[in-house]
């Protein structure tokens, strides 16, 4: 049970569906929903900025998980460290 808690803590699976929905102010509009194939939720968003606010909850509830575990265990960098400011440039 806690290789399966973990596996989770380091790992999201979504399937993203965009549509466009018409325009306003002569820019296009879009929906998204995104579905967890492991329980079939869906969740749907109104436009692409609630789709990246809940994709940034998620990471960051992650990130709050994995609680003190080192970002290179994982193959990552933490954000502000050397690492991910070479790598931006």
């Amino acid at each position: 049970m806690d290789s399966e808690r973990s596996r989770h803590d380091v790992y999201l699976a979504y399937m993203l569906r965009l549509w466009r929905a018409g325009s306003h102010g002569g820019l296009p509009v879009w929906r998204a929903s995104l579905e967890n194939p492991h329980t079939g939720e869906r969740v749907a968003f109104s436009d692409v900025t609630a789709l990246f606010a809940f994709l940034a909850e998620q990471t960051g509830a992650l990130a709050e998980a994995r609680n003190g575990r080192a970002a290179t265990e994982l193959g990552d960098t933490e954000p502000g460290s050397d690492d991910s400011l070479e790598a931006s440039k």
